[in-house]
This record gives C-alpha cells, sequence and structure tokens, in this order.
C-alpha cells in the first residue's frame, strides 16, 4: 500500500523516509495517476483544512477514492466544534489535570507532533489527544479555571512549526512512520490490512489461540496483511482497512469505542457499533423481539413501579437480567419470593430498568451462529455441571462451562434454525451467535450475541477451516463493496 504525505508546497516538507512519497496538493488533486490508484494512505500536513480549501479537498477526495487519509474529514470536522472536543475529552480530564497540575500560569500551548511534544513530562497527554484527534500536527490550548479546561485543539499548519522545533519534528515523524505497520515493505505485497482486536488478559475471550491463528492464516491465505491489536492500539485504527473484534463487547468500554471509530473512518467492522448497541442491551432486545413477534419465554421489562407484578407475571423461579449482562454474567435466577426481591432491589440500584423471563430448564441451549443472514454453524451448549446455565463462574475450574457439541444443520430442527435467522436478522448482516431453547416442538430466543465465541476444536467441528475462510471472506466483501460504493459516488 503507497504511503503518500501531501503539502502545499514541497519546501514545507523536507524529510526524507523511506517508502514514503511526498507530493504537492495540487498533484494529489489533479493528477489522473493519484485518481486511479487503489490502496494508498493519504498523510495530510497542508497548511489548512478550511472547508473548501486546498487540504479540505485532499482528505475529502481521498476518501471519495476509497484512500485512507490522515486526518479524515470528519476529524477535520471535529476539531471546529468546541461542543464535539469537549465531549470527546471529558474522558481523559483526570490526565490532564495531572498533566498540567505543576504549571503556574493561566493558559497552556501544547504541541503535538506525529504523537509527540518536544517535552517528555506530557508524552501520555500527547498520546491521548492524538488518539482521540487523528491528526499528525495539533496545537492544543487549556485555560485554568476552576481547573484545567481544554478550550480548543486545533491543527498546526507545517509552515507555522518553530524552526527550534524542527528537529524533534523529523525524528517524531521518521518514528511514526517506522512505528506504525503500514511503513514496512515486508508487506506491500498484500492488498487488505485485517487488526483484529484482543484481550491477551481476557480469562474467557471470544476465540482461544488456536482459532486467532486460523483466522490469521485464513486472512494471510486471502491477501491480508493482519495483525492482533490492544485496546492500546486506538490511535492506530486509521491504519487498516477493517476491524473484527475478538474481545468481549460492552457499549460502556474500549470496544464500542474501537468500532465505533473504526466505522467512522469507512472500516469494514466486525462487530459494528450498532449490532454491539441493539445486542448487549437486553432491555433493547427484549422490545424489538416482541414488537416483531419472535418467540422468546414470557418477559416483562422491569421497573421500579411494576416490580411488585413480576412474580405474578412470571411466577417462580424466574430469570432476571442486567440490561448489560453477557456469558452468563450478571444473569440470575430468583427461586423465591425472598430472593426475587432482595435481586429486584440491588440490579434496579444501578439500573432504571432490568428484563424478567419465566424460566424455561433445558438440557442444552441451541447456539446458531449466523453471518450475513446466513446460518454458519449450529451447536448445543449444554450447561455447567449442576447447573442451570451454559457457564458457572462460581463453580470448580474444571466445571466453568457445559460441554458444547457441534450439529450439522439437516439434523437441526427447523424451527430452531427459522427463529434464530429471524432474530439476527432484526439486528443487522454481522455476525451473530443465537441462543435458541427449544421446549415441546417450539422455540424460544434467549438472546442474540453480537460477540460468539469461535473456538478451535467447538464452533469448527464441522467446518473446519472453512469457519474461519468465510468470515474472512464476508470482510472482504465488506472492504470491496464499501470501496465500490465511494468510487461510484
Amino acid at each position: 500500500m503507497r504511503k503518500i504525505v501531501v503539502v502545499d508546497h514541497l519546501k514545507d516538507w523536507d524529510v526524507t523516509i523511506e517508502d514514503v512519497e511526498v507530493i504537492e496538493a495540487q498533484s494529489y488533486l489533479t493528477d489522473p495517476t493519484y485518481t486511479d490508484i487503489r490502496n494508498a494512505r493519504i498523510f495530510n500536513l497542508c497548511r489548512s483544512y478550511k472547508y473548501q480549501s486546498a487540504g479540505y479537498y485532499v482528505s475529502l477526495l481521498a476518501e471519495a477514492r476509497g484512500h485512507k487519509s490522515i486526518p479524515s474529514v470528519t476529524t477535520m470536522q471535529d476539531l471546529k466544534s468546541p461542543t464535539i472536543v469537549r465531549a470527546i475529552t471529558v474522558e481523559i480530564d483526570d490526565l490532564i489535570q495531572k498533566s498540567l497540575s505543576s504549571l503556574r500560569s493561566k493558559s497552556f500551548t501544547l504541541s503535538i507532533y506525529f504523537g509527540q511534544n518536544v517535552a517528555a513530562k506530557y508524552e501520555k497527554l500527547c498520546k491521548q489527544l492524538h488518539d482521540l484527534f487523528q491528526s499528525p500536527l495539533l496545537r492544543a490550548q487549556f485555560v485554568l479555571k476552576d481547573e484545567w479546561v481544554l478550550q480548543s485543539i486545533s491543527p498546526i499548519p507545517v509552515n507555522e512549526i518553530p524552526e527550534h522545533h524542527w528537529r524533534y519534528v523529523k525524528s517524531f515523524a521518521k518514528s511514526y512512520f517506522a512505528r506504525h505497520r503500514f511503513s514496512g515493505a515486508r508487506i506491500t505485497r498484500k492488498i487488505y490490512d485485517l487488526a483484529i482486536l484482543i484481550d491477551p488478559d481476557e480469562k474467557e475471550p471470544p476465540s482461544n489461540k488456536k482459532a486467532l491463528q486460523h483466522f490469521m492464516d485464513e486472512a494471510d491465505s486471502q491477501g491480508f496483511y493482519v495483525e492482533l491489536i490492544t485496546k492500546d492500539d486506538y490511535r492506530r485504527l486509521p491504519e487498516f482497512d477493517a476491524l473484527f473484534i475478538r474481545e468481549t463487547t460492552s457499549v460502556n468500554h474500549h470496544t464500542y469505542k474501537f468500532a465505533r471509530k473504526a466505522f467512522a473512518d469507512g472500516l469494514a467492522v466486525i462487530d459494528d457499533p450498532v449490532s454491539i448497541l441493539r445486542c448487549t442491551n437486553k432491555v433493547y432486545l427484549a422490545e424489538l423481539l416482541t414488537k416483531a413477534k419472535v418467540p422468546t419465554p414470557k418477559t416483562m421489562i422491569i421497573h421500579k413501579d411494576n416490580k411488585d407484578e413480576v412474580e405474578a407475571e412470571l411466577g417462580l423461579p424466574c430469570v432476571l437480567k442486567k440490561p448489560d449482562s453477557s456469558f452468563s454474567q450478571g444473569v440470575v435466577k430468583a427461586k423465591d419470593s425472598k430472593s426475587l426481591q432482595k435481586e429486584l432491589n440491588e440490579m434496579l440500584a444501578d439500573s432504571e430498568l432490568i428484563i424478567g423471563q419465566e424460566f424455561l430448564p433445558t438440557d442444552y441451549d441451541w447456539r446458531i451462529g449466523i453471518l450475513d443472514k446466513q446460518p454458519l454453524y449450529a451447536c448445543k451448549y449444554f450447561m455447567a455441571k449442576g447447573h442451570w446455565q451454559i457457564y458457572n463462574w462460581e463453580g470448580k475450574k474444571q466445571d466453568t462451562a457445559g460441554d458444547v457439541e457441534t450439529i450439522p444443520f439437516e439434523e437441526v430442527p427447523f424451527t430452531v434454525l427459522h427463529t434464530a435467522l429471524k432474530a439476527a436478522n432484526l439486528i443487522g448482516n454481522g455476525l451473530y451467535g443465537v441462543d435458541v431453547k427449544e421446549v415441546d416442538g417450539k422455540a424460544y430466543i434467549i438472546e442474540v450475541n453480537d460477540n460468539p465465541s469461535i473456538e478451535a476444536g467447538c464452533e469448527d467441528k464441522i467446518l473446519k477451516k472453512n469457519l474461519y475462510a468465510s468470515i474472512i471472506k464476508s470482510i472482504k466483501r465488506r472492504i470491496d463493496n464499501h470501496k465500490n460504493i465511494r468510487t461510484n459516488e
């Protein structure tokens, strides 16, 4: 993939970096040679990003051509709005206060060159601001009121870099391109770039190490450069064409932040942010399934005004779920009136709404894997030993999860498959795992998971490596479709 630095005038960027081209904005905007490039990363160092300026059009046309632009037009717009700047940076307020606590002035200007500053003590703050606003050269203005406040953050015109800073800028730029994966000659043969987000410390990740290796091998065979990334690689998302999340997702979590950022930047994303929002909130899911008349166990949305009606409505025992429960965590079974009231009071203290469902005991739950609105695999997830759920986090380590049996589609009851597809298709066209209970020949949806388990030796027992190939092909197709849409706009 070509790496191109775009400037207004060549004299603005007298820095030679291996495998990095430097061209003028006029050439990029008007020369057909650059229009026809299929894969390129554009590092926009024009003096201005104002609306309808050359710098603005460089990023705008880069996106139209299917190139990856840094900064993107979305970032340019974000930088203009003090409201958006404050909203985006609220999460690093503690770092701002800590980093600037020793200052005695009432205002402070921080220059950020490729995520760094000439003073090492501001390294963490610079990195975080660069993560949030993907732009090579930034100027952050802080003012001291009751506490330090980020008043504005704006691009630094390349011709306004102080002369005594240039030796640092050159060093930072070379480090930036050398550190980032897009600078490696070893991957120039690859057409696509895939990031797989994982948490190396997660105890029960969606994919085990062997499955991750299968994903990487299949991606490589289909023309991808693929890299495992972690939550520390947020600022590197613009390097990639696609993001595949293989750690447990949640809305109030970096996984959603990654999905949202990648989706906004035009990457193909599994799990996409809309699917995460819809699947991880059980209140939304209950309302969606009820409205679409998809069969579920008897369900009610519980709040403080109807909590006394739960026992009469659902009977005992019944199941209570926190809105963001996953992998059997945040899900309890109330056996009697006393435990019901206790659990209701505890859950409603944390959330205005929770979910209650009638208890349907079965030896196993069906899990139907669905991709692109088509069934991918089918499994029986048996309950953990001596427990009523497929996971028992309080049991012995060897009894945490029940057995898994992978089933050919021809042996899956039609009603189970049909109901699972109907539920998943309400969410979107991503990768989902639909949990279904089969009782007396009828299928009931328990939940739709946006981040289903795919482990070597379990879900892949029938399709084997073709399971991984199917998912990578879907990601590849999404990238191509997105690029074609942009090319034809």
